[in-house]
């Protein structure tokens, strides 16, 4: 029986259209779906999105549409981009789904009640809208939101509370022992000094009369979940947690990963563990919570204009270009910067100039001096190659390139490439995974220009095919680990290849290239 996998992105917001920091998120997530899919595990892999709360009525209301309606339409948005950026995910959640969320999110807030964690109380606070919660003055930056800009609202209400107090040390003991891993370290650090301080109870609900557009509080038709209750069960009840049979949730809870954005770091690894503790239910493995993007160092905003479309970039570009400028040119745990320019250099040099060039190069020696059929050589032949010395084409390796001389790039790819690419990904940083596939290619880029191919065939064909074995398999590892950043570039290279992606090293025999397309064109 194969291993489970579950992760998820945070469930996207929906008052607004989907820009490129979300792009970033299920892309993340869907690389590394599809590595452990290759694995051999059996991934579950959810996304969603978050449709209740004030601010979605009063964007409805804006749009004139019934919410009902301007919900269908935003989701339907999100979850187009999961298709155009190619994510494999296995399921789509929406929180205004009745049949399948809302009985989740009612059994969690009853077992919180149960165990006395929900009571009612007065409350007088500030209310920012823009993030649908309560803040404090220390929030404030001249007295208005420093994220949204406007002051907020001044709001005294019953609600219910959510203990969260009582979880302090429970979910300091979960973080700081393992059992909630955070990544990077800077973020745990962040969460374990926020857990010092102590945490507050929490409002739990807000009056249906204010948020009619929402899961209704069990037993009280006058309250509406408040977005804790509501959003963060949206992990368990897409496995059918609340249902009759759950056995979805019985199989894949708990989550072996959470990708999350640091602006949701406290809702992740503060409440929805509180939340869970409270449920006596598992909690998640581990929590990855990358950055924000900027555009031109500034934060996206619909008020400055800069928001940057994913889907614009991807007619433009390709979904590949912008699967692999998110992932390569961005941190997969720190702040990353674009821009149009930036992104188009990044297009030229790497993908036009860089993989794109490496393929058509070795593919059109292959075809005209060989006819497409290139043969693994003896042992022979390819001793009649040994490697150049100074070893300059194989960059990274630094003092280990004396000891390394006189091994091929057929062993170099396979004893250290391949196992520097599998420890990043074991480390969830993607850009550094990424590093390690364009070093890669640099490598047989070098070994071209060593070698010459094109003039070594006029005096030594033997020699020849063993060099160009060696740049063909070479494509081959390349696409492999190319796979979960960019599958269907890495499914053209196989077929230029002439085998199938599931081919494996020790299988490869012979490869029957065919006319390469241009994977990426130069754009001016």
């Amino acid at each position: 029986m194969a291993e489970k996998f579950y992760l998820t992105t945070s469930i996207a917001y929906i008052n607004s259209s989907p820009h490129l920091g979300f792009a970033k998120e299920i892309v993340m997530a869907d690389v590394l779906a599809r590595y452990q899919r290759f694995l051999g595990k059996e991934v579950y892999f959810l996304t969603g999105t978050d449709e209740h709360g004030a601010k979605i009525s009063r964007a409805a209301k804006q749009a004139d549409l019934p919410v009902e309606k301007f919900a269908d339409q935003n989701a339907e948005k999100f979850r187009k981009l999961a298709e155009v950026l190619n994510i494999s995910f296995d399921d789509f959640i929406r929180t205004s789904d009745k049949k399948r969320h809302f009985p989740g999110a009612q059994k969690i807030w009853r077992l919180l009640s149960e165990k006395g964690d929900i009571y009612k109380k007065s409350y007088r606070g500030l209310y920012c809208v823009g993030h649908e919660a309560f803040v404090t003055e220390k929030d404030l930056l001249d007295g208005k939101c420093a994220d949204h800009g406007q002051a907020p609202e001044e709001i005294e209400e019953e609600n219910y509370f959510f203990k969260l107090s009582a979880y302090t040390e429970r979910i300091k003991k979960a973080i700081v022992s393992g059992e909630l891993e955070i990544a990077p370290e800077s973020r745990k650090n962040e969460i374990l000094s926020l857990l010092k301080e102590g945490l507050e109870d929490i409002s739990f609900s807000r009056p249906a009369r204010d948020i009619s557009w929402g899961v209704p509080v069990p037993g009280d038709a006058e309250q509406t979940m408040y977005v804790w209750g509501d959003a963060l069960t949206n992990y368990i009840s897409a496995l059918g947690y609340g249902q009759k049979k759950e056995i979805l949730f019985k199989k894949f809870w708990p989550a072996n990963l959470h990708i999350i954005g640091k602006d949701i770091l406290r809702f992740h690894a503060a409440i929805w563990p509180g939340m869970l503790l409270s449920a006596g239910l598992p909690l998640p493995e581990k929590i990855l919570v990358h950055g924000f993007i900027t555009v031109n160092g500034q934060k996206m905003s619909k008020t400055l204009g800069n928001v940057a479309d994913p889907f614009g970039l991807a007619e433009k570009y390709g979904a590949e270009a912008v699967r692999y400028y998110l992932l390569r040119e961005i941190s997969s745990f720190e702040d990353g910067d674009f821009t149009e320019e930036k992104f188009k250099k990044s297009y030229n040099a790497d993908l036009a100039n860089g993989l794109g060039n490496f393929v058509s190069r070795v593919s059109k020696m292959i075809l005209r001096d060989f006819g497409g059929a290139i043969e693994k050589p003896a042992p022979a032949a390819l001793g009649a190659a040994p490697l150049r010395k100074k070893m300059d084409w194989a960059p990274g390796f630094g003092k280990e390139a004396a000891v390394l001389e006189y091994f091929s790039p057929d062993y170099l790819t396979e004893k250290f490439f391949v196992l520097e690419y599998q420890k990043a990904m074991e480390e969830l940083d993607l850009q550094k995974a990424g590093d390690v596939i364009w070093r890669l290619i640099g490598m047989f880029d070098g070994y071209i220009q060593d070698y010459e191919p094109f003039k070594l065939i006029k005096k030594n064909k033997e020699k020849a095919q063993a060099v160009l074995w060696q740049l063909a398999f070479g494509m081959f590892w390349i696409s492999r680990l190319l796979a979960p950043f960019m599958p269907a570039t890495a499914e053209k290279i196989f077929d230029i290849l002439g085998i199938s992606s599931n081919t494996k090293p020790e299988d490869l025999k012979v490869f029957l290239f065919k006319e390469d397309e241009n994977l990426f064109p130069r754009k001016e």
